[in-house]
């Protein structure tokens, strides 16, 4: 079997910046153990793989340890190889996903995409999440993927050094760390999940599903210019309309070959 697989900056409008991702498109679904292989081979943060289903497409992402339900940046560079390289005179896709539809329109600064939220609920701070974090949040939500951990400045959050063994043993399989922002920014967030075999992902669309609620109720406001402060970096679009949150972003295109399993 072989595959062409390409590799993309995400929420980036400059090669060596956002977050890396590579796209498989397929004929069919392997066994999920070729899936995590070809995962942990590529060893970036998600690797997406897709299939077509009609006039669209089933997607799934994996990091290099586990499939995961949803995946932002490796949908963002997913819908980019469909209209840019599969497809090219597409202007939307739709994707079949572990987390329901996901449209992709094409637009003329880059991707608009149409994901759920993932909604949040306030609770006091698990005992071990300050030593893990190295830091005291001011407020922490959660819900069954993630918590969110409120810091003061967006100085406090770029100096986070977390304890990535402590964060892998949390009850969560990654914590959410955001402070509002600086530099024409409403928020700034950073991302760990050691569980998922991501110490820290440069740029996270799935965070944003539940930032955007969060940040919604706190600025009286419903659309965002966002920025995640990894070394990387990346910038994002965030609209929060109802239950879904649109997100917004541009892909650069690095790699294109072909993978022979």
């Amino acid at each position: 079997m072989r595959t062409p697989i390409f590799q993309l900056d995400a929420f980036a409008s400059r090669l060596f910046a956002g977050n890396p991702a590579a796209v498989m498109p397929m004929e069919r679904f392997p066994a999920d153990s070729v899936l995590q292989s070809l995962a942990a081979e590529n060893n970036l943060a998600e690797t997406a793989f897709l299939v077509p289903e009609g006039g669209d497409f089933r997607l799934r992402w994996f990091t290099p340890a586990v499939e995961v339900p949803l995946c932002g940046h490796a949908t963002l560079a997913s819908a980019a190889v469909v209209m840019e390289k599969l497809e090219p005179h597409r202007r939307e896709v739709l994707f079949h996903s572990a987390s329901g539809p996901l449209r992709v329109v094409r637009t003329d600064h880059g991707y608009s995409m149409d994901f759920p939220i993932r909604p949040i609920e306030r609770i006091p701070t698990p005992a071990a999440l300050p030593a893990a974090l190295g830091a005291d949040p001011v407020e922490v939500y959660t819900n069954p993927f993630n918590y969110l951990a409120v810091l003061d400045s967006a100085d406090s959050l770029r100096a986070l050094v977390p304890d990535m063994s402590a964060v892998a043993r949390l009850d969560r399989s990654g914590v959410i760390v955001t402070a509002p922002g600086t530099a024409g920014y409403d928020f700034v967030s950073r991302y760990f999940a050691p569980a998922k075999g991501i110490p820290e992902d440069p740029v996270t669309g799935s965070a944003h599903c539940m930032l955007a609620p969060y940040w919604a109720r706190r600025l009286g406001k419903t659309a965002f210019r966002a920025f995640q402060a990894s070394k990387r970096g990346g910038e994002l679009g965030v609209h929060l309309l109802g239950e879904r949150v649109v997100l917004e972003g541009t892909c650069v295109f690095y790699l294109e070959g072909t993978v022979e399993i």
